[in-house]
């Protein structure tokens, strides 16, 4: 990669936090609701620093390059950039 990518891992970071919150509230015996609702909290925050990443790859080694190609690759990049979004 040519970039450290700084704002995903500091969601991932907090993600991690959170996650060993999530190991002590087990260990408590907190409620399984609870226990459940932040699971599913940290669950979003890696599926969305998945989704950063990802568009972020398309953006810097897929794009760039295929932009120098030239006009033939706008239309099925601009495409494939819509599709990801439901990654």
């Amino acid at each position: 990669m040519s970039h450290h990518h700084p704002a995903i891992v500091k969601r991932l970071k907090r993600a991690a936090g959170h996650l060993q919150t999530i190991i002590e509230m087990i260990e408590a015996d907190r409620p399984c609701l609870q226990v459940a609702q932040q699971l599913q909290a940290v669950e979003s925050a890696i599926e969305n620093a998945k989704k950063a990443l990802i568009h972020d790859h398309i953006s810097e080694c897929i794009s760039r390059p295929l932009k120098r190609a030239g006009a033939v690759t706008r239309g099925p990049l601009r495409e494939f950039r819509e599709i990801a979004k439901y990654l």
